[in-house]
């Protein structure tokens, strides 16, 4: 492989994850709203995808789960007092909330942060701008700890820099890297950076029954804070017909790596314009050839791409030659994509293999394989300016296991979010958690 390379830092999941239904436009979310969960089976299944990429030959990080409630968030809101009775509290008047207050969804960590690579940067550094998810109030609460995960992980400011969220306003919404697609000749060196948007706050809206949750004013903040090269980046708008259709990020309906771009012929306004434009700019300032494998809607419908999360999947190099798809389970369902997928490995592009991992869990709430990762491109001397326990390993894959097992419950209905016995669980969770992984104490501090 090249002098550079990807880092898959996966979202560990939560022990209150649950099914609250809490993201509307986010068609599985609403589906099993209220269902009885399985947090265990579902962090086990996120760390049996981590062992199998890891296995694969990829360099797998992960992102440990929020401590859940935050106590600073609802103190912030006026409640005061001990954990045990603001919860009672908030039961009693709004279960929707509480379910917002407990939600787990960091572990979809695509939605973490946009991070640029240091090859593409003007000033040499790896640009980390944290999302701000004003659209979903259970997501806008993550914000402030995931920049400050990020900032402990990414720690060495000689190769990182950091970037506060953009203000938490509709006007500069932002739902980081599931919006943001990177192409390049390799790791190693200068890529394009495609930020796809819903909105441009100075046009008409389009007519969606969904949030839209990027804007086109957030992306070109962040294009400007990580210093990109403006020929060199592009900004494409999402279909409002696929966002109709449950599309509520670019990255359920389109996928890029390397010098391969995945997508729906209906994934933008003009998808044809776009992806021209995309080919051009890429293979201009790449001087590389760029594959396009699009699918029709006569092959796959809007419908069955979000049913199945077939473009969810993860686009991954095994080799400098060869690509894999990392698909969920669930396209194994639709014998047409199937089909489809077996035709993709028969034609002349990179995509050698398929891979089907079993994250049902998470596919439940509406996130598929490459909704659990944050890609991150480095290089050796980058990789070790981060924080070592976050790297995963056979060691660390043990002690994760272990850690789950111990602490999980196996069900979890909305009604036990009240249970204070639920958040006693946590606190020792966490506090067993932060001294596997050596973080920094603050992170885990808040009761």
């Amino acid at each position: 492989m090249s002098g550079g390379f990807e880092v898959n830092f996966d979202g560990l999941v939560g022990p209150t994850y649950h099914y609250g239904g809490l993201s509307y436009g986010n068609i599985a979310s609403k589906k099993h709203s209220g269902q009885i969960s399985n947090p265990k089976q579902a962090a086990l299944q996120g760390l049996e995808k981590m062992k199998f990429l890891h296995d694969l030959g990829l360099k797998q990080a992960f992102l440990p789960p929020q401590q859940r409630p935050d106590l600073r968030y609802l103190n912030a809101l006026g409640y005061s007092g001990q954990l045990k009775k603001i919860i009672e509290k908030i039961a009693k008047e709004d279960m929707g909330f509480l379910s917002a207050c407990f939600s787990a969804s960091n572990m979809w960590t695509a939605n973490a942060a946009t991070i640029s690579p240091s090859k593409d940067c003007e000033n040499g550094k790896i640009h980390i701008t944290p999302a701000n998810l004003a659209t979903q109030l259970h997501r806008s609460m993550e914000k402030d700890w995931t920049s400050r995960l990020l900032k402990s992980v990414f720690s060495d400011l000689t190769i990182f820099q950091h970037h506060v969220a953009l203000p938490s306003e509709r006007y500069f919404s932002d739902e980081g890297a599931a919006n943001h697609i990177r192409l390049c000749r390799d790791y190693d060196s200068e890529g394009i950076e495609v930020f796809v948007f819903g909105q441009d706050n100075h046009s008409k809206l389009p007519a969606t029954k969904y949030p839209i949750r990027q804007s086109l004013q957030a992306s070109e903040c962040i294009a400007r804070s990580h210093q990109l090269n403006r020929d060199r980046t592009l900004f494409v708008q999402q279909n409002p017909e696929a966002i109709n259709a449950g599309v509520f990020h670019n990255d359920v309906i389109s996928v890029g790596n390397l010098n391969v771009f995945f997508y729906h012929e209906k994934a933008f306004v003009e998808t044809q314009k776009a992806v021209s434009a995309i080919r051009k700019t890429f293979e201009d300032h790449c001087q590389a050839h760029l594959y396009l494998i699009e699918v029709k809607e006569n092959h796959v419908s809007l419908a069955d791409a979000v049913a199945s999360y077939l473009f969810n999947s993860q686009l991954i190099s095994v080799t400098d030659e060869k690509m894999a798809l990392i698909c969920p389970s669930d396209c194994e369902n639709f014998s047409h994509i199937k089909d489809l997928l077996n035709e993709i490995l028969e034609k002349d592009n990179p995509i050698q293999e398929v891979h089907y991992v079993n994250v049902r869990q998470s596919m439940q709430n509406g996130g598929g394989p490459a909704c659990l990762r944050l890609r991150v491109v480095l290089n050796d001397r980058q990789l070790v300016g981060c924080h070592s326990g976050v790297l995963f390993d056979e060691i660390v894959y043990d002690k994760l296991k272990m850690w789950v097992k111990q602490y999980y419950r196996d069900k979890l209905h909305l009604d036990d979010l009240a249970d204070p016995k639920l958040w006693e669980e946590n606190c020792q969770a966490f506090s067993v958690l932060s001294d596997v992984l050596k973080l920094e104490p603050s992170l885990y501090n808040s009761y």
